[in-house]
């Protein structure tokens, strides 16, 4: 299991840069075939060696999602954006969902095997690569590629629309042969922008959340299934429910998500108060799981665990985009999750991984029981501090429009909000949303016949 951390780590921002440099099609090619490499090692590999394989080419499918969502808003104009974001989202629900359900059902009613489970799951991505190969490639991406010649219909950059340089002139500017260049060139001003950006108390917050909070989400999807299997190891696969597991807490992790929608709170003033409570739960969540000897009680807490994330990842959203530009929504959500995965690392190094600790399942989940609580204490006393500099002040402050986040039936849609909230949702990727939704630890029964191969 940690090389799948190990792995990520190295190939997360040569993956980011190359998916927007490519223009996304040829990286959704190296996620079908690596898709199909993880499946095939899975099915015919027989050592330790091909499971730590199997481990790299899946942080490959992994680093590779944000092409997908990416790759959808390359080919609509931004008035779109907030339709197409509503697709993404649902067709990876909708796969999770399926594929959980499906799978249960096989196994728990039809009898089928592990091993013509994983055979089915090996078609179904042929397909996709299939599917792939036909995809029109954009003329346009994020970064770089992003001015091109009056009949390409392509805009130019919203930081150059926002900050026009002197004498600027579409498509005269650059130069082809200087793309790279210009492209750092580009990446290097939007750093400088977002360096300005974080003095906004919201987006540190809501972005230290992301990096934390995900760090331990992950850690639990990635742990559970093996926890799963010491508290119940039981050879009867007909009695293996973790596919229905998984299709319950993507619904409730699609209700909550949907619902968050419709919460209207003061969030400048109440966010760090609101992210202790639901980090607080969720620690106590994570102790049931560590606790409990029956199988159905851990089966809830993991369900209940990862609905209160989803929760909060669309309040988080909303909280990071609203100021930022497109281009910055992008960069920032691909650092966080870089910063996410460092520190994801770090603790897999530290308490799982045999040179560390090397901890049994179950003393991991004590030890995320005690990190979340770390992190729930932490956002109190932020929010105690906070609330006595607010009251010693003796008045309210006014807070920005952008950070409210207010009920859909209440806003009306403008350019401006259409191209956030898709700017947005194409970051997340399931790239990081739902990045981890549609993986294959999270995938149904399969997982239980793999823990000790991965250990």
């Amino acid at each position: 299991m940690p090389v799948l951390s190990y792995s990520y780590l190295v190939v997360l921002v040569p993956i980011f840069l190359l998916t927007d440099y490519l223009r996304y099609k040829p990286v959704l090619l190296l996620q079908g075939l690596s898709y199909i490499a993880v499946w095939l090692l899975l099915l015919f590999g027989r050592s330790v060696l091909h499971m730590q394989f199997m481990e790299f080419f899946y942080s490959l499918t992994m680093a590779s999602r944000i092409a997908y969502s990416s790759y959808i808003f390359s080919l609509v104009r931004p008035a779109q954006y907030q339709r197409m974001a509503g697709y993404s989202r649902t067709a990876v629900l909708l796969g999770v969902f399926t594929s959980s359900v499906l799978g249960q059902l096989l196994v728990t009613v039809g009898r089928v095997s592990f091993t013509e489970l994983n055979y089915i799951s090996l078609a179904f991505l042929t397909f996709s690569l299939v599917l792939t190969i036909f995809l029109k490639r954009p003329k346009r991406s994020l970064f770089f590629n992003r001015i091109e010649p009056a009949r390409g219909g392509a805009s130019p950059s919203e930081l150059d629309q926002m900050h026009p340089g002197p004498g600027q002139s579409t498509g005269k500017k650059l130069n082809r042969t200087l793309l790279v260049g210009w492209g750092d060139c580009i990446l290097v001003r939007m750093l400088r922008e977002l360096r300005d950006s974080l003095r906004l108390p919201q987006l540190r917050l809501w972005s230290l959340w992301w990096i934390f909070n995900s760090a331990g989400y992950y850690l639990i999807v990635f742990y559970v299934h093996i926890l799963w299997n010491v508290i119940d190891p039981t050879k009867d696969t007909t009695r293996v429910y973790n596919g229905g597991t998984d299709a319950a807490s993507t619904l409730l992790g699609a209700i909550t998500s949907f619902a968050a929608g419709f919460v209207k709170i003061r969030w400048a003033l109440w966010a760090k108060l609101i992210i202790g409570a639901v980090t607080a739960v969720q620690g106590g969540l994570v102790f049931l799981m560590y606790s409990t000897s029956s199988i159905w009680l851990c089966y809830a807490a993991f369900v209940l665990f990862r609905g209160f994330y989803q929760f909060l990842v669309p309040i988080a959203i909303f909280q990071i985009a609203s100021s930022l530009s497109k281009e910055l929504c992008a960069l920032i959500f691909g650092i966080n999750t870089f910063l996410a995965t460092v520190l994801k690392t770090i603790i897999i190094l530290i308490v799982s991984d045999k040179r560390g600790l090397g901890l049994l399942v179950r003393s991991q989940f004590l030890v995320y029981f005690m990190y979340f609580m770390v992190l729930s204490i932490a956002y109190f006393l932020g929010a105690l501090l906070g609330s006595l500099w607010h009251f010693r002040r003796g008045h309210h402050q006014p807070l920005p429009l952008a950070q409210e986040l207010r009920s859909p039936l209440e806003e009306k849609a403008t350019p401006m909000q259409s191209l956030q909230d898709g700017a947005l949702s194409n970051l997340q990727p399931e790239a990081t949303t739902l990045a981890l939704e549609d993986s294959v630890w999270t995938s149904g029964p399969v997982s239980r016949e793999q823990p000790e191969a991965k250990a």
